[in-house]
């Protein structure tokens, strides 16, 4: 069992457009947490930051940093590779705080298999329906009709990961999702989502 004074680490992972980095990015504002950011080879959206948001390279750069071996977990997604820094993960761990992760299934498991000794918690993220996230992603990449289609053909292989996960939440208030997830971090033995009904869930969204 890890010991009290180290950092904890709960990653949210969640199909493309249910809302995860969103929900990050307002548990961050509680300071007791601090947002792991990503290294990435894909161009900033609209209003996204190097140094805030993501670190932004080239593939060729981020090709060498696996080579050395800088990632706690890397992943190839939607064409394009996203990896977390295991210098920097680890730096704020040992200093006691909490770092959220904003990844997929694949860096889930990674640090998983890891077995590091810090606490770890995941939690998926689903939306409430498909035609909502379908509408979400739209809206999101401007009505890039490839994009969204390209991300909701990957939709059915990320939805079938949510069983590998601590806590499943449907999305569909996203002050109810935030105060649900929010619960579980702080009490996580005191929070059990009903199985039973996410399956049912899940599989309304498959149709």
């Amino acid at each position: 069992m890890s010991s009290s004074n180290k950092g904890r680490m709960f990653i949210l992972s969640s199909p493309s457009g249910a809302g995860k980095t969103t929900l990050v990015k307002k548990i961050a504002r509680n300071k007791k947490f601090l947002v792991s950011i990503s290294h990435t080879t894909r161009l900033p959206r609209q209003n996204e930051k190097h140094g805030k948001d993501y670190y932004f390279i080239t593939k060729n750069k981020f090709k060498k940093l696996i080579k050395k071996g800088e990632f706690l977990e890397h992943a190839k997604v939607f064409d394009n590779y996203y990896g977390s820094s295991k210098y920097l993960v680890t730096k704020e761990l040992k200093k006691g705080k909490s770092i959220i992760f904003d990844i997929d299934w694949q860096g889930t498991r990674q640090i998983r298999n890891k077995k590091l000794d810090y606490k770890l918690l995941t939690i998926f993220i689903l939306p409430p329906s498909k035609k909502e996230l379908l509408e979400r992603l739209v809206k999101r990449e401007k009505k890039n009709m490839k994009t969204v289609k390209k991300r909701m053909k990957g939709f059915k292989k990320d939805l079938s990961k949510w069983k590998e996960y601590d806590y499943v939440v449907i999305n569909d208030d996203l002050k109810e999702c935030y105060k649900d997830i929010i619960s579980f971090i702080l009490n996580p033995t005191k929070n059990v989502f009903n199985k039973k009904y996410i399956a049912q869930h899940v599989k309304k969204l498959l149709v």
